[in-house]
């Protein structure tokens, strides 16, 4: 196994090298705008998966997974040009879910600022069920409720 320092190190250069072959442009008129994302390297360095993604509609995404699946051996043999070592890992291109999953949280958060919204509105009118504060809190004592304390302090047959 291979130093996980030397993986990250080859998974930075893999993703410089496609990505630059990338912004050249491949002779397949289905790539459309593709973003890599992230490189990831087996700790054997026999593997790389490549995340990716694609600015533009459903359709162009599908179009350009299949452009970089038939890219796939000649993008190997210029990684394999490119870097020092003594085997080129397979490649393996998997559309990354960023601008999906960041879709989705940002949708959670609008319907929390809504329901926020909402609990606010509710909590402004809102009024209590039972007392406002329904804590025993202790009693003042007057003065006929000291005389009785006094008595009551007293030992039996002392009056």
């Amino acid at each position: 196994m291979a130093d996980p320092a030397r993986a990250r190190k080859m998974a930075d250069r893999i993703k410089e090298i496609v990505a630059r072959r990338l912004d050249k442009g491949l002779r397949d008129p289905r790539i459309g705008f593709v973003t890599i994302t992230d490189v990831r390297v087996t700790g054997d360095l026999q593997h790389a998966s490549i995340f990716y993604t694609v600015y533009g509609s459903d359709e162009e995404r599908r179009d350009s997974a299949l452009a970089l699946k038939a890219a796939t051996g000649m993008l190997r043999t210029e990684v394999g040009r490119n870097i020092t070592a003594r085997l080129t890992p397979s490649l393996e291109f998997i559309a990354d879910a960023i601008p999906e999953n960041a879709e989705h949280i940002e949708a959670l958060l609008r319907e929390a600022r809504t329901r926020d919204a909402e609990t606010s509105v509710l909590a402004s009118t809102a009024a209590y069920a039972g007392e406002a504060d329904p804590y025993v809190k202790p009693r003042d004592l007057d003065e006929a409720d000291l005389d009785d304390a006094d008595l009551a302090d007293e030992e039996p047959g002392m009056h």
